[in-house]
């Protein structure tokens, strides 16, 4: 059994075939490679190689959340493009925040995208395979279903964040076999949130309840319902969906066997990695031949100490490495948290100025530039504010919504009094909501949800987003317009895909 806290990086070099085309320059010196080893038609002929190819997938979640990066220098890119633009985090001089000059052709941009589609790629290769191949292959019960299951979780999760960041995306579930089905038409309305839709639908029923010990981290059954319920209510946030709503409730009511932790802290603690209330984590951690750690190196360059951990760029003095600068509290963050908040301390530091989630309990680190603490990418406290959300919005019991919120504050207070409990007594639809989208300003801040929040609750007409929303206090004033909405299109994609328009106002 592979170890998914250091093997999930890992996999055979050999298999360039899961890799999306690259374009190469017109050197000679090109074409003076080495015959590989492997080829499509010798390989995926037994799990043990399926299993190897499923990883080569779960490494690009690397791309998202770790110091490594294949972007010749973009370095965190994706934490950028959806930590930047929310109201929780601040940063000097950093275009992703500010929306100042953002432009089609930035790098970084440039690289979220990428990441993405190289992520699809490989699952739509491991899902051609795996779908196509004969049970023998696979002598393990369940694992045919449990690496399709996979494949598709992790297509769900590139186009999810293609939806949030983009609006429109090419929708890719094929690996093409001629150059006619290279230029795939950009995605209208919400089309990627119904492949995800469609795609978590399926690996719900494919993926196991659970994994081995050595297999820990790998998506499971509630990994998918919970992924499945959020993107139902992101669809419903733009399209006034009752029926999404609803149906989110009913996914969000198939997770089993997870509780919130008694202790807040323990989401952001190394010791406390894959708890009852994580869904799904980013596997971070050491090389994996356990020796020092390059974090500069990219996640599939070879099977060569190779750094997954996550970046630690919340730490004081150290977040001037990559993304940037160093990632600071904004002053409505700071003020949003009651002292007697027993989050606010697992959330900022002291004086208030540095997140210390991930730091603060955060374990062992390389240089002061990556932390080997896992990120937490999805957990229960997240699923039962979007079930709060899903039950107000789709008409249900009021009372039953502020519930919810209340079980994410009576952990959070433990023994004291604060948060105290909501009234459940309010009918008051606007103030319950209210009350839904503050509660997860401050339980979720600095985790990478806010943006997402924003984009769509601005969608849903719940809030305008304007300079006045995201504070004049801070100490950088937003510059904000309706067409950030939406990142440009690089141009990488428009320049050679004539079928995918540009965003408005690019």
């Amino acid at each position: 059994m592979y170890t998914m806290k250091r093997s999930y990086i890992k996999f055979l070099f050999g298999i360039f075939f899961l890799c999306p085309v690259i374009y190469l320059a017109c050197n000679k010196k090109n074409l003076d490679i080495p015959s590989p080893t492997q080829s499509e038609g010798t390989y995926f002929t037994n799990e043990a190689e399926f299993r190897t190819a499923v990883l080569g997938v779960y490494a690009m979640l690397t791309d998202y959340y770790s110091s490594s990066n294949a972007g010749g220098g973009f370095g965190n890119a994706e934490l950028q493009a959806w930590f930047l633009p929310g109201d929780d985090l601040t940063i000097s001089g950093n275009s992703f925040e500010l929306f100042k000059g953002l432009s089609s052709s930035d790098g970084s941009l440039n690289q979220v995208w990428k990441s993405s589609y190289i992520m699809i790629g490989r699952a739509n290769k491991v899902l051609q395979k795996a779908v196509a191949a004969s049970p023998d292959v696979f002598p393990t019960p369940g694992m045919q279903n449990a690496v399709t299951g996979e494949a598709l979780f992790l297509r769900a999760f590139a186009h999810f964040h293609l939806w949030n960041l983009f609006g429109t995306a090419p929708v890719d579930t094929i690996v093409p076999i001629n150059t006619s089905e290279f230029n795939i038409s950009g995605s209208q309305g919400t089309q990627l949130l119904d492949q995800v839709i469609a795609d978590l639908t399926r690996a719900s029923i494919l993926l196991p309840a659970t994994w081995s010990a050595g297999d820990l981290g790998r998506a499971t059954a509630n990994s998918a319902y919970g992924m499945l319920g959020k993107a139902l209510v992101f669809r419903a946030s733009a399209t006034k969906s009752t029926t999404d709503y609803q149906a989110a409730i009913a996914a969000f009511d198939k997770i089993n066997g997870v509780s919130l932790t008694t202790n807040f802290g323990d989401n952001f603690d190394i010791t406390q990695e894959n708890n009852s209330e994580s869904l799904f984590e980013f596997q971070a951690g050491p090389n994996i031949k356990n020796e020092d750690q390059n974090s500069w190196l990219a996640n599939d360059i070879c099977d060569c100490g190779v750094s997954g951990a996550y970046y630690q760029m919340f730490s004081g003095g150290n977040g001037g490495y990559m993304g940037g600068g160093q990632y600071l509290a904004t002053e409505k963050i700071k003020s949003s948290f009651s002292d007697a908040d027993p989050r606010l301390p697992y959330t900022l530091s002291g004086d208030k100025v540095n997140f210390v989630k991930y730091i603060r309990d955060g374990g062992p680190t390389d240089g002061g530039v990556v932390s080997r603490n896992n990120h937490r990418i999805l957990r229960y406290a997240d699923v039962l504010l979007l079930k709060a959300e899903a039950v107000l919005q789709s008409g249900g019991s009021p009372a039953e919504a502020t519930g919810l919120i209340n079980q994410v504050r009576t952990r959070a207070r433990g023994a004291g009094t604060e948060p105290a409990a909501l009234s459940t007594t309010e009918t008051n639809t606007v103030t319950i909501m209210q009350w839904i989208m503050d509660e997860r300003f401050r339980e979720l801040a600095g985790e990478g949800h806010r943006w997402f929040d924003l984009r769509r609750w601005s969608m849903a007409g719940y809030i305008t987003l304007d300079n006045t929303f995201f504070d004049s206090t801070d100490p950088l004033n937003m510059e904000f317009k309706t067409t950030n909405i939406l990142f440009p299109i690089p141009t990488s994609e428009t320049d050679v895909n004539p079928n995918v328009t540009q965003n408005p106002g690019y």
